[in-house]
């Protein structure tokens, strides 16, 4: 056991470290907005994570830096204070050496405890989800970097890869998943790691409903905004026309028209718009308008996981090239821009739904600290379903919950309709 725990955290630490390996110091400490954390704190935080929750337990453990509880714990009130999230982009000190140091530190410390296959029992659940919480930071990591870099007027790449053609979504004509009327069981089911929000399993009821089988792409919605609809009431909710007037938005976020032409800033840098792309970074309120303008609706979340089984049923064989498929591209630099699906409805784009983020029949968070991972956060946010270009291998499965505020546009979120 301890040496496959070994061989995995090392794996999945070195990761984070490569993802990172491009940027500069200065890139590392910027903070362009509230929502997103610079990639140092990243760094820092997940590495706060492994000390926290598992060194710190241990007698002979010496703690890195006793400040750095304060510094890099999230949210984690069961844990102590924490510094603002707003101002992560004011500290910088401790440099990116030293965030390099702390991570070395926890990470010699942990790999040597799990020589131990007494440590490694009893270790193994929580490395297990101190990984997936670290995977989840590299998917931010990605998505904070493109909008820290799309800051800068000169528009630098985060690696200047070409795109390849290949990659692409096919052009196809319009069909739709047919879902007929009846209870349908949702939520994880098999024993493979899931987060907490995505049990228990039930039942739930769903009406006759399609769900189309192709994202809105780049071409379609430009169509949208060439139809006046940014500056059109009709089809948006009351606070969603409110937030486009406030925050004068008038395309998809890093869209930006040059000489007449529309482009697009991702992490190789600006490039034209390809009409078919999926459109992403994409409002719910944005997502939720398109629907009404094309006479058709979100999905729930309920309708998207159950079409999604339908849509994979004749892919379910996957080859090992394919579950490393996000792994690959951000290796060799290739995860700029959701081009096409890795398999069925997931791997493109987030979706957004139009369900509330909220408790599944019987869910009961964990106890202790652990307990404030997801539970406390079904509030005011919404759905997304499918995973990403820039989510881990490992999380793309059709039962994992995405949430974010109906605002929010900085990750990789686009459109799938309903009707």
């Amino acid at each position: 056991m301890g040496i496959v725990l070994k061989d995995l955290f090392a794996e999945v630490r070195q990761f984070s470290d490569k993802i990172a390996e491009p940027l500069s110091a200065e890139d590392c400490m910027i903070q362009s907005m509230d929502d997103i954390s610079p990639t140092r704190w990243h760094l820092a935080h997940t590495t706060w994570f492994f000390e926290t929750f598992l060194l710190r337990n241990e007698p002979d453990y010496q703690v890195f830096d006793p400040q750095f509880n304060y510094l890099f714990n999230s949210y984690y009130n069961t844990i102590g204070k924490q510094y603002p999230r707003s101002k992560r982009g004011l500290i910088s000190r401790p440099g990116m050496d030293q965030i390099i140091k702390y991570r070395a530190y926890v990470d010699q410390e942990i790999l040597q405890r799990l020589e131990s296959e007494e440590f490694a029992a009893k270790a193994e659940k929580l490395i297990e989800i101190g990984l997936h919480h670290e995977q989840q930071h590299q998917e931010l990591m990605l998505t904070d970097i493109k909008h820290v870099l799309s800051c800068n007027p000169l528009y630098p790449a985060y690696r200047d890869d070409p795109f390849d053609d290949a990659d692409s979504q096919n052009s196809a004509q319009e069909s739709w998943i047919e879902l007929p009327a009846g209870l349908y069981d949702i939520g994880h089911l098999i024993e493979e790691f899931a987060f907490d929000n995505e049990y228990p399993r039930h039942q739930a009821y769903l009406h006759d409903s399609s769900i189309c089988r192709s994202l809105v792409t780049c071409g379609e919605y430009l169509e949208f905004i060439d139809s006046g609809e940014y500056l059109n009431p009709e089809h948006w909710l009351s606070m969603g026309w409110a937030t486009v007037q406030k925050n004068e938005w008038n395309a998809p976020l890093h869209w930006i028209k040059a000489d007449n032409q529309w482009m697009q800033f991702t992490l190789a840098g600006l490039v034209p718009i390809a009409p078919d792309w999926p459109v992403t970074h994409i409002s719910y309120f944005e997502a939720d308008a398109f629907a009404r303008w094309k006479g058709h609706r979100l999905p729930t979340e309920f309708e998207w996981e159950v079409a999604e089984r339908l849509a994979s049923k004749e892919q379910r064989e996957i080859s090992l090239v394919d579950q490393q498929f996000v792994d690959h591209l951000l290796i060799h630099g290739k995860a700029i821009h959701p081009t096409r699906s890795r398999n069925g409805m997931m791997g493109s784009t987030w979706q957004w739904t139009s369900s509330s983020y909220a408790a599944y029949p019987g869910y009961r968070p964990p106890t202790g600290a652990v307990g404030e991972y997801n539970g406390k956060f079904m509030c005011n946010q919404y759905v997304l379903r499918g995973g990403s270009v820039a989510t881990h291998s490992q999380h793309i499965r059709p039962t994992y919950r995405n949430f974010f505020p109906p605002e929010a546009r900085w990750q990789f979120t686009g459109i799938r309709l309903a009707k």
